[in-house]
């Protein structure tokens, strides 16, 4: 799931609350949409997608099983709550992202052949390709399409984002150019 489809409902007729109530959700990517009324909120049209409430419970008008009722957000938060819960739920989402973002590019250094697992620690080590190729006893045109390969199937879409890849999946640096003599 991706932060393009989740949102978060803010509902709080101070609209200096409604306003720094948004700013949390939107650093972590998450769209806000802010009420200033239970009920706006209510009557509101609302995609069905994962979403969170926060709400100010002494808001006029609304009772608690209005709101649960009438709610498609999984989670009620509201801003007299003692417990930072959406903070603490947003981060875990975040956790849960990354986690799922890091097993699909676990995955995809699985998938790739032997040979471009080979290519790759030497790729990040920024060794010029003429190294590279020497140090694996190929030639420098199938280093090259090793490389490209390995470009291909990984989401990088350059070198640096390789590196970084590289280091998620904890690929060590092992070469520098400088090294060897080359």
């Amino acid at each position: 799931m991706t932060t393009d489809n989740y949102v978060v409902f803010i509902v709080d007729d101070d609209g200096g609350i409604t306003e720094a109530l948004g700013e949390l959700p939107e650093t972590y990517g998450m769209r806000t949409v802010a009420f200033g009324s239970a009920g706006e909120y209510v009557t509101a049209e609302k995609s069905d997608v994962p979403a969170r409430l926060s709400l100010d419970v002494e808001l006029p008008n609304i009772n608690g099983a209005d709101r649960r009722g009438r709610s498609s957000a999984n989670r009620f938060l509201h801003r007299r709550s003692r417990h930072p819960s959406s903070v603490r739920a947003m981060k875990d989402r975040k956790k849960r992202s990354e986690r799922a973002e890091l097993s699909e590019l676990r995955q995809r250094y699985l998938e790739l052949t032997p040979g471009k697992r080979e290519v790759l620690p030497l790729v990040v080590s920024c060794l010029l390709n003429k190294q590279a190729a020497s140090e694996l006893s190929i030639s420098e045109v199938t280093l090259q399409i090793h490389r490209r390969n390995v470009m291909q199937k990984t989401p990088a879409a350059s070198l640096a984002d390789l590196v970084r890849i590289a280091e998620r999946l904890g690929i060590p640096i092992t070469h520098s150019r400088r090294a060897g003599g080359y």
